[in-house]
């Protein structure tokens, strides 16, 4: 993971180190810049794939082809395979695998990527720019003079003095000739195919695993663990990621209340970590502690939404401990989206509930992947989602919305269907599996303190 910047029809190095200065929490194990005609490009690196040669830019052609790029491409080697007898590859990086793909394919080179991403590439004169499906890498850009500059955080952006900050749109590419091009849409409702029980559990528990595990990539010598909240989704995660890596560090915080109780995430945490048999970590902190940290995450998650700043509190908490022990960490963010998780959607008419659904996925860039990603690289860690796999993504708006809320024992449940389809496996026990869903704030045991702070 990595922080990006650049500008194209002027040579500014000045400002593009600007730029890069305001990113080292993105990249704290390397940096680099590259001038070509009119071109600057300039990459601060967090290391994780190709850890000894990925630097960047990567270049070509005698540096008159290049790319920088923040993100993950987790078929990078499928892909490579394919290049390699024509390209000859200088990393092992899964960026220069990009670079060579679009020498094959031109800018259409972005619908084979698997991934998360963030990307600028230019070949003499000629330059596009591009962005995940989803939007879970951020990139802004804005014009000055005439001239193209773009970056990976909006703080960044403000040194760059454009007249106006645009946020890149996901799931497009961008060339001179033919502008934004969209590539990817979040695929139509068809939520009448997937309408057998057993069937669609069958898919869910066999794209999830596969989305985890794709997840797991990096070099040997990369730490990588997960979030572990003692909810369904996370703790889902987790229990897979766990099959494949011995010892797994997962990651819980809350508070205790007025009596000394702790908060029912910690609590849930304990169970679910003890079941897969991680080496869990918590981080119990205080009312002081949160107020500490709130003029800190507004800043930091360049958002002032209350909902997203409440959320985001505990969100900085976890991603500050998980910080002292990995570098890549999973979560579960994407679930509620994908699955109809969120209280609110219970009072939904069925008939509904998958048009909430795919609004709430095309806005996540703006909102929880906004947030996991600045309070993940704000402590130069990178956070994964796998529940924001395409094929998962494609998959959720097959499945019926009366297989998604459905009755479990007298009451609603969300996400019913996601909980069935690993109903009697070994990854979580039924208490963890079915237990009730609470919002982050509620189950760290800080729902109420930006409240109070506000009164």
């Amino acid at each position: 993971m990595c922080g990006i910047a650049g500008c194209i029809g002027t040579r500014d190095i000045k400002t593009v180190n600007r730029m890069l200065d305001a990113l080292p929490h993105r990249g704290p194990n390397d940096r680099g810049i590259h001038e070509h005609q009119d071109i600057v490009f300039g990459h601060t690196r967090l290391s994780i794939v190709d850890v000894a040669r990925g630097h960047q830019p990567i270049l070509a052609n005698g540096g008159g082809m290049g790319i920088i790029c923040n993100g993950e491409v987790y078929n990078f080697r499928k892909l490579r395979s394919k290049l390699s007898p024509k390209y000859a590859f200088r990393t092992k990086s899964d960026t220069e695998v990009i670079l060579h793909l679009y020498q094959e394919k031109g800018p259409e080179c972005v619908k084979d990527l698997d991934g998360m991403f963030a990307f600028a590439l230019f070949e003499g004169d000629d330059f596009m720019l591009a962005r995940d499906p989803i939007g879970i890498k951020p990139l802004y850009y804005g014009y000055r003079d005439n001239n193209l500059y773009f970056t990976s955080e909006l703080g960044a952006m403000t040194r760059a003095a454009v007249e106006e900050v645009h946020e890149f749109p996901a799931g497009h590419y961008y060339t001179p000739k033919e502008g934004f091009v969209p590539y990817y849409q979040i695929p139509e409702i068809q939520d009448h195919l997937l309408d057998d029980i057993e069937e669609a559990s069958n898919q869910i528990r066999k794209t999830f695993i596969e989305a985890v595990k794709k997840r797991l990539l990096a070099d040997p010598e990369v730490p990588v663990g997960s979030f572990c909240s003692g909810g369904l989704d996370s703790s889902l995660v987790a229990a897979i990621a766990a099959d494949d890596i011995p010892h797994l560090h997962t990651f819980v915080v809350g508070m205790k209340d007025e009596k000394g109780d702790l908060s029912d995430d910690v609590k849930a945490a304990r169970i679910a970590a003890k079941h897969i048999g991680s080496d869990h970590h918590e981080l119990i902190f205080t009312e002081d502690e949160y107020y500490e940290a709130l003029p800190i995450v507004i800043k930091e998650l360049e958002s002032y939404d209350p909902s997203l700043v409440r959320c985001a509190i505990p969100c900085y908490f976890t991603c500050k401990l998980a910080a002292d022990y990995v570098t890549v960490v999973l979560t579960g963010e994407g679930a509620d989206e994908l699955f109809t998780g969120y209280h609110y959607m219970k009072h939904f008419p069925e008939d509904k509930l998958n048009l909430e659904a795919r609004r709430c996925i095309g806005n996540l860039h703006n909102i929880n992947l906004q947030r996991a990603d600045r309070m993940g690289m704000l402590f130069s860690l990178e956070l994964r989602v796998p529940f924001l796999d395409e094929a998962m993504v494609d998959l959720s708006m097959k499945i019926p919305p009366g297989l998604k809320i459905r009755e479990h024992h007298g009451a609603k449940i969300e996400k019913w269907i996601l909980r069935k389809a690993f109903e009697g496996t070994h990854y979580l026990p039924d208490e963890i599996l079915w237990r009730y869903k609470v919002q982050y704030t509620q189950g760290a045991g800080c729902e109420s303190l930006g409240e109070s702070l506000a009164e």
